[in-house]
Order: structure tokens, then C-alpha cells, then sequence
């Protein structure tokens, strides 16, 4: 079953086209990446599926039932992380999970129950201090506690770990992982990474449309081979490596693309009858990074 179904979403502002006939779907207990670079149209999209912002044509049903703008009865079944979610400052998470409680109309028992399992979830059943004292991953846990306090169907996340350092993303990524036993998840980011360590499917946008989808493993497997990574020992070696390699430079390493055994042992040939010095020659599996850059153009 699919909790979320998005078909031929179309929204701009002005002359700016955001989405352009978007479609995809979530299906039910899954973790879904919906990638896309910065100005793509995930948070658009975001704001359309929660009864935000109303689009110019097309159709989002939740949970079966469509989402109508200025009128959300589906949002019952939603919980929604923003990017830069905001607190009452001078509460204690205990306090504001108690306050989100009363808002969806839970029971004084359990909304009790329910602070004490999201608390001990996300790390912070001991914390005391009020809000204003938290740090940016300790109000991104709150945040995702907040979500979850009426047990939504769908938790829609929208860059979760864009301004964490990593021990921080590592803690948001396992409490969203953790989260999954109980609801799906829109997990939207452009974090390649932590959309390989998380999700089960995932879909691209660009240029308002969704260009690639399916799952992780999918998606790799659309690139043909692997790559070749080759470090030069004197960055003016560089551009002649890659001439002679028919490969491109990408941060001061020569990529060759596609690496067959055949491709792989001619490469060697060549660095070693040219004579290059090389650092480091690594064979790399694909990633969704490599295919991300393809299907963007860069």
C-alpha cells in the first residue's frame, strides 16, 4: 500500500517553474529519499503534500485520501520535521511534547506515556535545561520527537542533517531509522550519503520532474561500471594524465568512468609506458553521488 501518492504536480512562482509535472510515491514502512540540490522544489513540495501552499495542477493523496489546500484533515496522519523547526524557548522538552500532545487532542496519560518512549528514542529522556540551552542536533531530535508524539503514518522530514556535524547526523539518521518499525518516511535531502544509509527507495528532482527513482540499489546499478580514481604525485601531471586516460578531473583526481577489466588493465599500461607518478589508483564501486552529477549534468 502506498501511504503517500504525488501525480503530475505542477506549482511556479511567477515565471519560475519549481515542479513540473512531479510524481512518485511512499509506500507503506518505508524510508524514502527524495533528493534534490538546493532550490530543486523538495521543500515546495513539502509545503503542497502538508495543505501549505496550493498547486497549480495535479493530485497528493495521503493515507488514500486527497490533500486540499487551506482545508488538511490529512494531516492527522502526518508528522513534519522543517529544516529549521522552532520551540518555545523557555520550556523543557518534557514540557513542549505535553504542549504538542494537547494540541492533536491526546489523553493527559498518554501523552505521558508517549514523551517518555519519544524521549528515551531520541537521546534526550535526561536532558532537564530548557530549550534555549539545546544545541542544534539536540533541537533536531526534539524536533523529530515532536513529529512523532501522535504516531503519524507519515513522517516527513525535510533536511534533518543539512547543518549537523557529523556526530550529529549519525544520531538523526539512527533515531529516523529506528522511527521506521512505526511510520514511513520522506527523508528529504541532498546528503548523498545519508541516503545510502537510510533509505529503501529514493527518487531525483530536477528541474521540477522526477528523473530517476527506485531503490538504492536500482539507481547504482544504472551506471554501467565502476570508476577508476587516480591521484597524480605533481598536480601538473594531472591534466595530461587525463588526456592520456580519456578521463575528467573532479577536485584534483583524474576519474575514468566505466572500468572494465579491459579498461583497467589499459589504464595501467599507459600510466606505466608514460611514465606518470601516481599517489593512489583506486577502484571505486558507484555511488549516488557519481549518478546524481550525471543525471544533473555536472
Amino acid at each position: 500500500m502506498n501511504i503517500l501518492e504525488v501525480k503530475d504536480l505542477r506549482k511556479s512562482f511567477g515565471s519560475k517553474t519549481v515542479l513540473d509535472g512531479l510524481t512518485f510515491s511512499v509506500s507503506e514502512g518505508s524510508v524514502f529519499g527524495f533528493i534534490g540540490r538546493n532550490g530543486a522544489g523538495k521543500t515546495t513540495t513539502m509545503k503542497i503534500i502538508l495543505g501549505l501552499l496550493k498547486a497549480d495542477s495535479g493530485e497528493v493523496t495521503v493515507c488514500g485520501e486527497r490533500v486540499r489546500y487551506g482545508s488538511t484533515p490529512t494531516n492527522k496522519f502526518i508528522g513534519y520535521l522543517p529544516d529549521v523547526p522552532e520551540f518555545y524557548s523557555y520550556m523543557t522538552a518534557k514540557e513542549y511534547l505535553r504542549l504538542c500532545g494537547e494540541v492533536t487532542g491526546m489523553k493527559q496519560s498518554e501523552i505521558k506515556a508517549r514523551s517518555s518512549e519519544l524521549l528515551e528514542l531520541v537521546g534526550l529522556a535526561q536532558e532537564k535545561h530548557r530549550i534555549k540551552g539545546f544545541s542544534r542536533g539536540m533541537k533536531q531530535r526534539l524536533g523529530i520527537a515532536q513529529a512523532l508524539i501522535n504516531k503519524p503514518r507519515l513522517l516527513i522530514c525535510d533536511e534533518p542533517t543539512s547543518a549537523l556535524d557529523p556526530v550529529g547526523r549519525k544520531e538523526i539518521l539512527e533515531i529516523i531509522s529506528s522511527a521506521k518499525g512505526e511510520t514511513s518516511v520522506i527523508f528529504s535531502t541532498h546528503i548523498l550519503s545519508d541516503v545510502e544509509k537510510i533509505c529503501d527507495d529514493t527518487a531525483i528532482l530536477e528541474k521540477g520532474k522526477t528523473v530517476l527513482s527506485g531503490t538504492v540499489s536500482e539507481l547504482k546499478a544504472k551506471r554501467s561500471g565502476s570508476d577508476l580514481h587516480i591521484v597524480t604525485a605533481n598536480a601538473g601531471d594531472t591534466p595530461k594524465a587525463a588526456q592520456l586516460l580519456g578521463g575528467e578531473i573532479f577536485g584534483g583526481t583524474v576519474i575514468v568512468r566505466n572500468a572494465s577489466q579491459d579498461k583497467i588493465f589499459s589504464t595501467l599500461k599507459t600510466i606505466s609506458e608514460n611514465r606518470i607518478p601516481v599517489l593512489k589508483i583506486e577502484h571505486a564501486e558507484p555511488d549516488l553521488e557519481q549518478l546524481f552529477m550525471e543525471v544533473i549534468g555536472k
